[in-house]
C-alpha cells in the first residue's frame, strides 16, 4: 500500500521536463521552417532582380504575413540576402536563431 499514487507523483515530477522538451522541439521546427522560407524568399528576390523587378518586394512577397516584422532583405549587386527570425515566444531566442539565406542572379540580356 505504500506505493499507491507513485505513478501520479512520477508524472507530476516528469511533466516540466516533457513540456520543456516539447517547447525545444517546436522551436527547432520553427527555425527549420524559417530556413525554408528564407531560401524561397531569397530565390524569389533573385529571380525578380534578374528580370528587372524589385528584389526586396519579391522577397518580402514570398513570405507569409507573420514574417513581415521579422525579416530584413539586403540587395547588393546581383545577390539578394534574406535574414528571418523564426516565430518564438521569447524574442531574445528568436534573435539568436535568426536564419540567413542568399541567392544570386545575373540580369537578363
Amino acid at each position: 500500500m505504500a506505493e499507491r499514487g507513485q505513478a501520479t507523483v512520477e508524472l507530476v515530477a516528469a511533466l516540466p521536463a516533457l513540456v520543456l522538451a516539447a517547447l525545444v522541439s517546436l522551436q527547432l521546427l520553427a527555425a527549420g521552417y524559417a530556413l525554408t522560407l528564407a531560401d524561397g524568399a531569397a530565390e524569389a528576390g533573385a529571380l525578380a532582380l534578374a528580370s528587372g523587378g524589385s528584389a526586396a518586394d519579391a522577397a518580402r512577397g514570398a513570405l507569409p504575413g507573420w514574417a513581415e516584422d521579422d525579416v530584413s532583405v539586403v540587395v547588393e549587386g546581383g545577390t539578394v540576402s534574406v535574414q528571418l527570425r523564426p516565430p518564438s515566444p521569447i524574442s531574445a531566442l528568436a534573435k539568436r536563431l535568426a536564419i540567413s539565406s542568399s541567392a544570386s542572379a545575373r540580369p537578363a540580356r
